[in-house]
């Protein structure tokens, strides 16, 4: 059985789809099979792992969804991109929007994200879901069939304000529709080591979560090395292999691990 790991913020721009990428990749570095889902209609990670135009992808999670929804059958291969770096890839594109707007409303529709991988999980060892910065049905999808959560956090207060609202969704969902989730814990991001700010934000985290909710002991840190690596389509293992954020999340890959 793989396991099954959503990364969560409905807080955007807090690193979330370049840690799924970079975790994907980087257990798939240790010899893991790494199917990582793109579950956002923006796309972010899609583009980021190369595919610049997701709009042109002709089939993508929407695809795939709609014949869930539909009890269609189709080739569990469907959709499925083979990226360079060592795993899959599952793309979205803004299709994905509608599809959520006409989940709204249908019994069972938080179920169909957990059906698809229930039919393919069996090829991989890690399937890293990038949710949608927002708490709407495609988050609940992933929630609802995730063994774990990681919850990227930028070292700044209105995402750790923002956090509140995360963690009872999460614990709603464990209640109702989800038993076995657990929260694999919270991945501070873009650190900006430099400014005392960063070191309070950070403070407050441990202060306020940190007895009940495991903090990952490797931070990200603030670099534009990141940034270059999505726009180029690649993670940060090849553009930057021996930079700090290389090395940090080959830190959270071992702890993911261990």
């Amino acid at each position: 059985m793989s396991k099954i790991i959503a990364l969560a913020n409905q807080k955007g721009g807090v690193a979330k789809s370049t840690s799924a990428i970079n975790l994907g990749v980087g257990l798939a570095r240790h010899g893991k099979r790494v199917l990582i889902i793109d579950n956002d209609p923006q796309g972010s990670c899609t583009a980021a792992l190369g595919y610049q135009e997701p709009d042109k992808i002709k089939i993508t999670l929407a695809t795939i969804m709609e014949r869930v929804l539909n009890e269609e059958e189709f080739d569990l291969m469907d959709g499925i991109l083979h990226n360079n770096e060592g795993v899959d890839l599952m793309p979205a594109n803004i299709e994905l929007a509608g599809v959520e707007t006409a989940l709204i409303g249908i019994l069972s529709s938080e179920t169909l994200l957990k059906e698809y991988i229930e039919l393919v999980e069996f090829r991989y060892d890690y399937v890293i879901i990038d949710c949608s910065p927002n708490l709407g049905q495609l988050t609940l999808n992933a929630l609802t069939c995730a063994d774990e959560v990681i919850i990227p956090v930028q070292a700044a207060y209105l995402p750790v304000k923002g956090l509140e609202q995360l963690l009872k969704t999460i614990s709603r969902v464990r209640k109702k529709m989800n038993q076995k989730l657990e929260i694999k814990g919270i991945l501070i991001t873009m650190v900006d080591y430099r400014t005392n700010y960063a070191k309070e934000i950070r403070e407050v985290l441990y202060s306020v979560y940190g007895q009940n909710i495991h903090i990952f002991e490797r931070e990200i840190p603030m670099s534009v090395r990141a940034a270059e690596a999505s726009a180029e389509g690649v993670s940060i293992f090849v553009h930057d292999p021996s930079g700090k954020v290389a090395d940090a999340y080959e830190g959270l890959t071992k702890e993911v691990l261990a």
